[in-house]
């Protein structure tokens, strides 16, 4: 069994969480990656309050096991569902796109566990400075929003700068690259588009098959000309169209801003995987499968593992 920080953390048996996917990671998926013995996570993206209270009563309908939310700092709607994460006796909050240092004491107060994600040395250790109890340094090799570091440079400079756990985020898929987390001084892993074609993921059927049919080129990089808004997805009409809107002489960062308003969930919800926006990491390729949660988590751990102890062959 994998012997980890992480885990005695927040109280599970395998040191996974999974990512918080907006329009995706609600609270059947995370209590089924929880079920398995990660930690799932509950996506509040732009939604109020109501809408995550209702997430975290499904999640705690389908598990009894620890279960976290991650919050969008960003969001219109963070104040009051920063306070709703304590009245709902949610237990570890992931935060993005933002500093968590303003909610801190109200969470800390609360008994959460709080787990930044972060893109550079710099953002971890305003994390750390702020009260985190661990970081997950995440590459740009991860679908959504990204910096700039690959989770090969990005996760050993997080791991030597603080000194709370780190967990590695960012083309990790399988057991080789959860042990290459391990070996980069990472105690767990962070996964998001492994779990997209996971049984329980109840993204529309259209962006599954995306996933499923991605190659290892199938990604692209959008929103990078002015920054900010840069994101990862499978290459689609959407891709196309912003890119060219994107570099064109006439365009502003504000209509930047603008070309992805309500891409995401034309795709994920409504399964328009044309003009919507497919976000999916580098190592879509790799999955080609629709396991269930369970198998995920136990079956990437349990390689990890045999991976791990094959590791004294490799020194004579």
């Amino acid at each position: 069994m994998l012997n980890s920080r992480i885990c005695e953390l927040l109280g599970i048996p395998y040191p996974v969480l999974q990512g918080g996917m907006a329009w995706i990671s609600d609270g059947a998926l995370a209590a089924a990656v929880s079920e398995a013995g990660g930690l799932g996570i509950i996506s509040a993206m732009n939604a109020d309050a109501g809408y995550l209270q209702g997430q975290v009563e499904l999640a705690r309908s389908l598990t009894d096991k620890p279960f976290g939310v991650n919050i969008m700092l960003m969001s219109p709607h963070a104040d009051d569902v920063a306070d709703a994460v304590c009245e709902l006796g949610v237990k570890v909050v992931t935060t993005g796109a933002g500093s968590p240092a303003k909610y801190m004491k109200k969470w800390k107060d609360a008994g959460v566990t709080v787990i930044p994600v972060v893109a550079s040395v710099a953002m971890a250790k305003m994390a750390e400075r702020s009260g985190a109890d661990a970081v997950v340094a995440e590459g740009q090799e991860s679908g959504g929003h990204i910096g700039e570091l690959t989770t090969m440079a990005l996760v050993p400079q997080v791991v030597d700068a603080v000194s709370v756990p780190v967990l590695a985020a960012g083309g990790i898929a399988d057991g080789r690259g959860m042990a290459a987390a391990f070996m980069l001084g990472a105690c767990g892993v962070q996964m998001g588009t492994r779990f997209l074609t996971a049984k329980e993921c109840g993204v529309h059927r259209n962006y599954k098959d995306m996933v499923l049919k991605a190659s290892d080129i199938s990604t692209v990089v959008t929103g990078r000309r002015f920054g900010g808004n840069t994101c990862r997805g499978i290459k689609n009409q959407f891709t196309r169209e912003f890119t060219k809107t994107e570099y064109a002489p006439e365009t502003t960062s504000d209509d930047v801003a603008m070309l992805g308003a309500g891409s995401l969930r034309r795709a994920a919800v409504e399964g328009d995987v044309k003009t919507g926006s497919v976000l999916a990491g580098q190592i879509a390729g790799m999955v080609n499968d629709e396991p269930t949660a369970k198998e995920i988590v136990v079956g990437i751990c349990g390689e990890c593992e045999e991976i791990l102890k094959r590791s004294p062959s490799w020194v004579k």
